[in-house]
């Protein structure tokens, strides 16, 4: 048998490296986040040092937009501020689009100023990606399992508390985060 073939057949029994998957376990239900550690090395580790700290549990989705995004992971139930490790660098211009069901990295006005805080895309967000050398939403994953759950959250009716707009009236309480795989 020439070599070549024996080194493809070879190649072909390896395990292949599969992503990352996350289960996130809310009071609405579980679903999986795939995270893109290939292109967004850094803003995956980061997501991963919370999900691995335990810090995430207890944390809400404080942010719900209908048709745009739901974020969390930065409050507790009470509205508590979590503490956060050091902000990241923005990876926004990873080719990663903010696309239905990606999960991207929240911030403020500073590109590298992302924590602990996540957003799920209801729907494709262009607007949210980076532009030439203007630095857009650094997105690492995306939901790719119990999508239902994220749509559930969008049915839960907002109010403004704690000087906050978009907060849902009921919990949406983080119980649980995992690595599966």
């Amino acid at each position: 048998m020439p070599r070549f073939i024996a080194a493809l057949l070879l190649c072909m029994a390896l395990p292949v490296s599969a992503a990352t998957q996350v289960q996130v376990t809310t009071n609405l239900g579980d679903f999986v986040i795939q995270l893109d550690e290939a292109k967004a090395p850094t803003s995956s580790d980061n997501f991963l040092k919370y999900v691995k700290d335990g810090s995430y549990v207890g944390t809400i989705f404080h942010r719900v937009i209908p048709g745009f995004m739901a974020q969390g992971g930065g409050f507790d139930a009470d509205m508590k501020k979590r503490p956060t490790y050091a902000p990241i660098k923005n990876e926004s211009a990873n080719g990663l689009p903010n696309d239905r069901a990606t999960v991207a990295m929240a911030r403020t006005q500073d590109p590298h100023s992302a924590t602990r805080q996540f957003y799920i895309n209801y729907e494709n967000n262009s607007f949210l990606n980076a532009r030439g050398s203007q630095p857009g939403y650094a997105v690492f994953g995306s939901v790719v399992k119990g999508f239902s759950v994220i749509e559930k959250m969008a049915e839960i009716p907002t109010t403004r508390a704690m000087g906050m707009k978009d907060v849902p009236q009921q919990p949406i309480v983080i119980e649980a985060m995992k690595i599966i795989k």
